[in-house]
């Protein structure tokens, strides 16, 4: 995607996006947020998750056990870590992902930061 095509980010958008910031846990708009739909990527509008993928983690950040196949590249987080996942389209931030935790059935929770994403609701 070329770069002229990105929607516009606000400063704190371009914080969490381009400079991989983190938003403070339980202040994201879609933390605790559960209507049917898909989370798109802020930045490019590349499909990332589904609600159906959803759960409440108790983390502070939206919780995904699963991505839109191809959606999420993961990748060796700086702090040696962690996994950074970030947009496969446009290579946005997105937040992190944790294997192997237990807390659903696929052993995986994406959180990530509300402000890498918008909703689009299911056409009724």
């Amino acid at each position: 995607m070329e770069r002229s095509t990105y929607n516009e980010l606000t400063p704190k958008e371009k914080h969490i996006i381009e400079m991989k910031g983190t938003e403070r846990p339980f202040s994201g708009e879609y933390d605790n947020f559960y209507e049917e739909g898909t989370y798109i990527c802020r930045r490019c509008n590349a499909e990332l998750y589904r609600s159906a993928d959803k759960f409440d983690a108790h983390c502070g950040w939206p919780a995904f056990d699963d991505e839109v196949p191809g959606a999420v590249r993961r990748l060796p987080d700086p702090d040696g870590r962690r996994i950074e996942i970030e947009c496969a389209n446009c290579d946005g931030h997105l937040g992190h992902v944790f294997l192997g935790e237990r807390i659903t059935q696929k052993n995986t929770r994406h959180c990530v930061n509300s402000l890498s994403m918008r909703f689009i609701p299911a056409s009724k």
